[in-house]
């Protein structure tokens, strides 16, 4: 976040001195001193500060009521008040009012340092607690990435060789593949992983609120702004700002965004001030983003702003050998939250997970996982704990000119399946529940299969 700004009024001159010298100790800190009342309620109204200390006894607007339009115009700003005549009852009232501490001049030079160094402090905190309150950071698929596959394994390299780097990185995938936890290593193995990492889902977020979310914004910049708010991108400094789906940002906030990047610095939303942030960004989008510029609903500068490094996150489809590895890590883990240790899965269950092509990828392989295992009765995943559309995608053959073992297998399957259905149809004159007792399966079991099959019972009658 930008220098923190103190505010000093008092009617010496040589009081604000001696606060000007103590405060100015405080490292990342603007302090300015007022001698006229008047013009510090002037200056409270127009900028933002972080404290305002002040003298009680002051000629004109003494210190109760500067005190009284300082919190009326920012409730959160800290108040630390100064008198040479203290009294019980004016502690009281100044208490009452919003001060949330009180010196005694003489002071000593330490006491009004340590007083506000705990409240710029505490003023940080509550501002930094304000973000993370709204800003709800999604947990990822997996706690780690999981993949021994040679498409995995080029991922793996490519995060190693930006981590260590400065670089924008843009991640690109389809939706589910993961995107987010790449973006949280390379932010991990990074020289800013002390720092925050701070995402956003430019998709999910109206137009209206994302320049607020972005760039944050000042008391009063809109209706319901009723406190100042830190942006997204000046709260990430020092470490990681994650976009994802960066390609929904409209036209205006993506020149806003580009003037950001390309010059380090935010203004908040009905400020004036240009703030000074230090960030490493990381973009992910499941657009083409090429194609996006072509059309240009994306802008080229932004484009190239971000696209420095690239790494390219491939489906699940095409990295199946992942699927048995990925299957153990998600029952583990769900069997953990679920509280159902010890959970197995049917070899036939990993089969037919294999061959479903997982258009929603590893977030797809999960929630199936996780529903399966609620409805599941038994301390093992069977076939008739998955999905339907699952099981019958997965038993339908695989286009390709040169098809390998896995489609090949399938095929024999599918081709047993349909014959042994039929033969015991045919013997039992097409009595579902005759027949899967026969075939020593559950009734549902048997239907789906002949549901796959395309197998009508009524033939067999």
């Amino acid at each position: 976040m930008g220098d923190m700004r103190i505010l000093v009024v008092d009617d010496e001159p040589g009081m604000l001195e001696v606060c000007a010298d103590i405060l100015r100790e405080l490292p990342g800190t603007q302090v300015v001193t007022q001698q006229d009342a008047r013009q510090a309620v002037a200056l409270l109204e127009r900028d933002s500060w972080d404290l305002l200390i002040t003298d009680l006894s002051m000629p004109g607007v003494n210190g109760l009521e500067l005190l009284q339009r300082a919190v009326g115009h920012d409730p959160d700003l800290p108040v630390l008040m100064l008198t040479a005549f203290p009294s019980v009852d004016s502690a009281v009232e100044c208490m009452k009012l919003g001060a949330v501490d009180y010196l005694t001049k003489p002071f000593i030079p330490d006491d009004l340092l340590l007083t506000a160094r705990r409240l710029l402090e505490a003023r940080r905190l509550r501002e930094e607690n304000r973000v993370l309150r709204r800003q709800v950071e999604r947990r990822a698929s997996f706690d780690e990435m999981i993949g021994g596959s040679m498409a995995m394994q080029e991922v793996f390299a490519a995060i190693e060789r930006v981590s260590g780097t400065e670089v924008d990185v843009l991640i690109t995938g389809e939706t589910g593949t993961g995107k987010e936890l790449v973006a949280r290593s390379v932010h991990q193995r990074s020289l800013r992983s002390a720092g925050r990492f701070v995402p956003v889902d430019c998709g999910a977020i109206p137009e209206d609120l994302m320049e607020s979310e972005l760039f944050g914004h000042e008391r009063g910049a809109f209706t319901g702004a009723h406190a100042r708010s830190l942006g997204l991108l000046e709260f990430a400094t020092r470490g990681t700002f994650f976009m994802d789906e960066v390609a929904h940002l409209s036209p205006r906030l993506q020149v806003k965004l580009l003037r950001a990047l390309q010059e380090r610095t935010v203004r908040r939303v009905g400020g004036t001030q240009e703030i000074g942030i230090d960030v490493r960004v990381v973009a992910a989008t499941s657009l083409d983003l090429e194609a996006e510029v072509a059309a240009q609903r994306f802008r080229m500068e932004l484009y190239y702003r971000i696209n420095v490094a690239r790494i390219h996150l491939p489906p699940l489809r095409e990295r199946r050998d992942d699927i048995p590895l990925l299957v153990e890590h998600c029952i583990a883990r769900c069997a953990g939250e679920l509280r159902r240790e010890g959970l197995g899965v049917h070899p036939a269950a990993i089969e037919v997970l294999c061959g479903y092509s997982w258009p929603g990828n590893v977030r797809e392989l999960q929630n199936v996982l996780k529903r399966a295992l609620v409805m599941s009765r038994s301390g093992e995943l069977t076939v008739d704990d998955l999905p339907e559309h699952v099981v019958a995608a997965a038993a339908t053959p695989r286009e390709g000119p040169d098809p390998g073992f896995f489609e090949l297998r399938d095929e024999r399957i599918a081709s047993f399946e349909r014959d042994y259905a039929q033969r015991v149809l045919t013997a039992c004159h097409g009595n579902i529940s005759q027949a899967a007792t026969a075939a020593r399966l559950p009734r549902g079991t048997f239907y789906r299969m002949l549901s796959r099959h395309g197998i009508d019972p009524a033939q067999f009658r």
